[in-house]
């Protein structure tokens, strides 16, 4: 016997969900902090907590779509991930994390822009790692003597800065 539908029922995209409900606990949170901030009076019609009241409810918006859209299995089946591409960049991540302290902004981000063009299937790293490190040269000049702000400076950065190692 059938129901008389003819469309095969499938289950919510739990994923989808796990999604919305982030979004919108991210959401209760910015709602919660914002509401805590002490303002001066002088800026309690607009002030510093208007921005993240705007932020907040795109949020929930967002989370609202989302659950809508699962329950109406409204995305598209999901291809099977490969997983080689990803640990090529978290291990980019890890890669600079260990060595920005040691080595300096411009080899630690080299290394990862290395990683990352191998895990979109771009050249050799030996290649790669060079031209991450001259990219990552020019903008950690940019920033450090150019706007004044403090990036890791490595061996690097001070030989080609200050003419010296130390």
């Amino acid at each position: 016997m059938t129901t008389g539908s003819s469309r095969p029922e499938r289950r919510p995209d739990g994923a989808a969900l796990v999604i919305a409900a982030i979004l919108a606990g991210l959401a209760i949170i910015i709602f919660w902090q914002t509401s805590q901030m002490r303002v001066p009076p002088i800026q309690q019609r607009v002030g510093p907590t208007v921005f993240p009241y705007v932020i907040a409810s795109g949020l929930l918006l967002l989370s609202i779509g989302t659950i809508v859209s699962a329950l109406r299995n409204g995305f598209p089946e999901r291809s099977k991930d490969d997983y080689r591409p990803i640990f090529w960049i978290v291990g980019g991540l890890v890669g600079q994390i260990l060595l920005l302290s040691t080595a300096g902004f411009s080899v630690a981000t080299g290394v990862l822009f290395a990683f990352t063009a191998k895990a979109f299937g771009r050249g050799p790293l030996w290649q790669t790692i060079p031209i991450g490190i001259v990219f990552a040269f020019i903008v950690w000049f940019i920033f450090a003597k150019g706007l004044m702000l403090s990036l890791p400076a490595g061996v690097l950065e001070r030989l080609l800065t200050t003419g010296s190692l130390v």
